[in-house]
């Protein structure tokens, strides 16, 4: 196998050579911004990366928000087409690539208003984040102990390196009690997200999920799976509720790039629903997975395609970071 390669600072190299200094301003601190995106391999040989544009829309967002966008020496264009190359150059037709933005190495102090602004993108094969057994059958959650981050406190609408300290520590919890994921409520006792997605419950065939307003992340698969619930004919409703209409409900999923579209089967020992995916779920799951493959022209526009040669298994496996 070749070696792996990472876009960094406009060019590529190798993953060595892409090692962070240890004075790395974000490695210390945590001010920054990344992404996470899909690509699939459409047909042999051919990838198709999921709604670059509009994640690398906010990735700059992002990076606006924490005031490191001026010192970015890149444009939307060049972050979309180093995505694409690190994917190309990684001989990955199905992968996941990660840009991260970060304050490098210059000034210690908690400012850094001169260091500068680096950018890189990594890419690697990432099967189903949360299982392919979860796929099908659907994961365990908890309400976790971790409060979501207020809005008076943090910017929940950035995807920043520093603010998923809670959502790592919720995360561990629920893991080391024996759950698959968990399910955030913020300082009211209303849902809000689980650690790195998006929620959705369905009650007597209304898709219900927290509205944009709340302090959670504006997801792209969140944005995408409501435009899918439409177009199939569901009405989609988007406000608060708390974690006993959770428990009631008659299915519940999680939505992020990395997890895709995962059923819930359990919420704190409490099944939902008949306590496997239910078929709204598997009906939008399905469709999802239909769009991502390129199967359904009409949404077309939210695939970037680039072709890989020579054309590979994507179930195998890459090296690791």
């Amino acid at each position: 196998m070749s070696e792996v390669k990472v876009w960094l600072n406009g060019k590529l190299v190798d993953a060595e050579e892409a090692r962070l200094p240890h004075l790395t301003h974000t490695f210390h601190y945590g001010l920054g911004a990344f992404e996470g995106i899909r690509s699939y391999e459409v047909r042999p040989g051919v990838g198709a990366v999921f709604r670059l544009k509009e994640h690398i829309t906010r990735l700059f967002e992002s990076c606006h928000l924490v005031t490191i966008d001026k010192a970015l020496d890149y444009t939307r264009q060049d972050l979309e087409d180093a995505v694409v190359a690190a994917l190309r150059a990684n001989n990955l037709p199905t992968g996941y690539a990660r840009p991260v933005i970060y304050i490098a190495s210059g000034a210690m102090g908690i400012g850094a208003m001169k260091n500068p602004v680096h950018a890189m993108v990594a890419a690697w094969n990432w099967g189903a984040y949360l299982g392919d057994d979860g796929m099908k059958r659907g994961i365990r959650c908890c309400i976790s102990s971790f409060p979501k981050p207020g809005v008076s406190g943090t910017m929940a609408k950035g995807k920043l390196t520093g603010q998923y300290i809670n959502s790592i520590l919720a995360k561990r919890e629920a893991v080391t009690n024996g759950y698959e994921e968990a399910i955030l409520l913020n300082e009211q006792g209303f849902v809000t997200e689980a650690t790195g997605e998006n929620l959705f419950m369905v009650k007597d065939g209304v898709i219900i999920t927290p509205p944009l307003g709340m302090n959670i992340l504006a997801g792209i698969t969140r944005a995408t799976l409501i435009e899918i619930a439409r177009d199939l004919g569901y009405t989609v409703v988007e406000r608060v509720f708390a974690r006993d209409e959770l428990y009631s409900a008659d299915e519940v999923f999680l939505t992020g790039t990395a997890a895709e579209v995962t059923p819930v089967r359990d919420i704190d020992s409490r099944s939902i629903g008949a306590g496997s995916r239910g078929p709204v779920t598997e009906e939008l799951q399905r469709t999802y997975f239909d769009i991502v493959f390129g199967r359904v022209p009409k949404y077309d526009r939210w695939l970037t395609y680039y072709d890989v040669v020579p054309a590979r298994d994507a179930s195998a496996p890459t090296a690791a970071f």
